[in-house]
């Protein structure tokens, strides 16, 4: 073994690049199994961030289902999922390019479905018996005041009937096994759909027309995710009136509950499609809980309400589906990035079906997560998963500590996990420690927690970050001249917060963050026009609020350097946020870069700019904190240093 090289942390040289993460990687969503086929999308940033449907039959043979020049993306709420359905082999997916339904039948070429127009689909259910496909429809015509949402059925000729509105938001139109009863949820502003989200019933008759409308469950606090009908026609949901999202059922004409504990069954529905469980028989349910923030695969039987867990080396699960003895999800564990598997639910056998990404992974340079539990204001006390750096090859100086990068997850209602992640590899590999933060507001832990941030958007996701860092700098694993916090979105607020309003940060990183919630709250889409009414308060009435809580309005506080990264087409924080932020602190003479990317949204799909973004960053903290980088990375632009 080759003696380890003495290098100061942040310079060493990893096998872990920019080009693997966005090059070599792919990103892989909803899971659909029909039969023996198992579906699912993966997102190709080498391809321009197109996503494409994949199928794996019953042989194993893998192939790409969508052709070159289609793209399978709903823009439906912005943030889309569920964008696209299968049925006996016919997939039905929503066209990026134009946002039309189309279908593609088997052997055949897509087809649109619908008309071009201002409409958007998602969370398709297929109705063979009608001959349709019932969808969530957003409408952006003109001279509305904001998009229009509601459930349609789109028949095989095209026409399109409207089967409820009236609701701002609809999500999840499921279907009853006999093809007698629709359910689905709505919500309404100012909610969000883990704040309140309502669970409805209805007869639909053979010419698809519904009757007997019939509130469930949800509503008024409480919030439903994932209406699912058991295989003897059964409605089960997730809801959590209790505090916690468990299993429900309804039957004889009362609500139900199915395995009760004090476990997270649920997740925050920012995509359509969601999903945490299924059915192995009408006896049996497979689903993914968490526990303290640890997610685990398990198994409820009906009849007793007891789950027996099952036992997997995966600590992160994403779109569960059950298809008879068989469970189909996305899976991750500390070794592994996220992996397509099947499991056998009578043997217990784990077949991977697909990998993210088929690079070796060197073991000596993958940092393993350690949970840390750390006080923090009011009291309180908050998660995360601190990661010490880790490379086979190097060693620091005697005595030096590492810098340390605080990640502030998205959301903010977003939860980390322990699973294998290349963005944070990549810092850990290059001798940076990281604590990635599940502040209060995050999901796992209950709604205790989740609701920590109701009015408090800002303060106390902001002191969950600050205290992390300080408590491991008071455990000796972080240098505290080297403090450095960056976040997307969410958690690019919560970077530009803690880096204006405290002093613990010696730099930053915002990538499509929020510097003016003013400007949020009367310019962003519809999903989220209403969320800053119960995370900050409600607008215009809380104005003074909005302005305290805003970074670009006390730029004069911000004295460390910053770098921003945005989409020139974010609709959910448009560039001016970016923008004002970046001209502040060129006035004021602060060190500030700023990277602008044309054609990319709200998160960035295309390699290339992934790539930038990542070695820019690098880039950036090198030249702040005075090391070189053991990467080749073209330089950037910083004004004022």
């Amino acid at each position: 073994m080759a003696p380890r090289k003495e290098a100061p942390y942040g310079s060493w040289r990893s096998s872990i690049t920019a080009d693997l993460i966005v090059g070599e990687t792919v990103g892989l969503g909803q899971v659909i199994c029909d039969g023996s086929d198992i579906y699912w999308t993966e997102l190709r940033p080498s391809e321009g961030g197109r996503t494409v449907v994949r199928r794996c039959d019953a042989r194993g043979l893998i192939s790409d289902m969508t052709p070159d020049d289609f793209n399978v993306r709903t823009r439906a709420h912005e943030y889309g999922g569920g964008a696209y359905a299968v049925r006996d082999g016919i997939v039905y997916f929503c066209n990026g390019a134009d946002q039309r339904l189309m279908i593609q039948e088997k052997g055949q070429a897509p087809r649109p479905l619908t008309e071009e127009g201002p409409w958007r689909y998602a969370d398709m259910c297929v109705d063979t018996e009608r001959r349709q496909v019932i969808a969530v429809r957003e409408d952006h015509s003109e001279g509305l005041a904001e998009p229009a949402n509601c459930l349609v059925a789109i028949g095989s000729d095209g026409r399109t009937t409207v089967l409820m509105e009236g609701s701002d938001f609809y999500a999840a139109p499921k279907l009853s096994p006999d093809g007698r009863q629709l359910a689905w949820l709505t919500w309404d502003h100012p909610d969000m759909p883990w704040d309140a989200c309502v669970l409805w019933l209805a007869d639909i008759d053979a010419a698809g027309a519904l009757s007997n409308v019939t509130r469930i469950a949800g509503g008024d606090g409480e919030a439903v995710f994932q209406p699912e009908w058991s295989p003897d026609g059964v409605l089960y949901f997730v809801s959590d009136p209790t505090g916690w999202w468990n299993l429900y059922r309804w039957r004889k004409e009362k609500v139900e509950p199915v395995c009760p504990m004090e476990a997270e069954f649920g997740l925050p529905q920012w995509v359509f499609g969601m999903t945490t469980y299924g059915f192995a028989d009408a006896g049996h349910i497979v689903s993914t809980y968490a526990v303290g923030g640890q997610w685990q695969l398990g198994r409820i039987s009906l009849e007793t309400g007891t789950l027996s867990e099952i036992d997997t080396d995966y600590s992160d699960f994403g779109s569960l589906k059950v298809a008879g003895q068989r469970a189909v999800f996305v899976a991750g564990h500390a070794m592994a990035p996220p992996t397509i598997v099947a499991r056998d639910l009578e043997s217990g056998e784990t077949t991977t079906i697909c990998k993210s990404t088929e690079a070796p992974i060197n073991p000596n340079q993958i940092a393993s997560a350690e949970s840390v539990l750390f006080p923090t204001s009011g009291g309180r006390e908050a998660h995360g998963l601190y990661y010490a750096p880790a490379n086979g090859g190097y060693v620091a100086s005697a005595g030096e500590l590492p810098p340390l990068i605080v990640k502030s997850h998205g959301g903010p209602t977003g939860q980390t996990g322990r699973s294998l992640n290349f963005k944070i590899q990549y810092w850990t590999s290059r001798g940076f420690a990281v604590l990635d933060v599940n502040y209060g507001g995050s999901t796992g832990y209950g709604r205790a927690y989740r609701d920590q941030l109701q009015g408090k958007w800002g303060v106390v996701d902001v002191d969950d970050c600050v205290a992390g860092a300080e408590y491991l700098v008071a455990q000796g694993k972080a240098d505290g001249a080297r403090l450095i916090i960056t976040g997307g979105s969410a958690g690019g607020y919560t970077t530009l917060c803690a880096l204006t309003f405290h002093d613990t940060f010696r730099a930053g990183a915002s990538h499509y963050g929020i510097g003016d919630l003013s400007t949020l709250a009367t310019d962003t889409h519809k999903f989220e026009s209403r969320y800053l009414d119960r995370l900050v308060g409600p607008w215009p009435e809380t104005e003074e609020l909005y302005r305290e809580r805003s970074p670009i309005h006390f730029a004069a506080q911000l004295d460390c350097p910053v770098i921003f990264f945005q989409g020139l087409d974010d609709k959910v924080v448009p560039p001016n946020q970016a923008e004002a932020m970046v001209a502040a602190l060129q006035e004021k003479g602060t060190p500030v870069a700023y990277c602008p990317f044309k054609g990319e949204g709200h998160g960035f799909r295309q390699a290339d700019n992934m790539k930038r973004a990542l070695e820019g960053e690098l880039y950036f903290y090198g030249q702040i904190f005075e090391f070189i980088p053991g990467d080749d990375i073209e330089p950037l632009e910083i004004e004022n240093l």
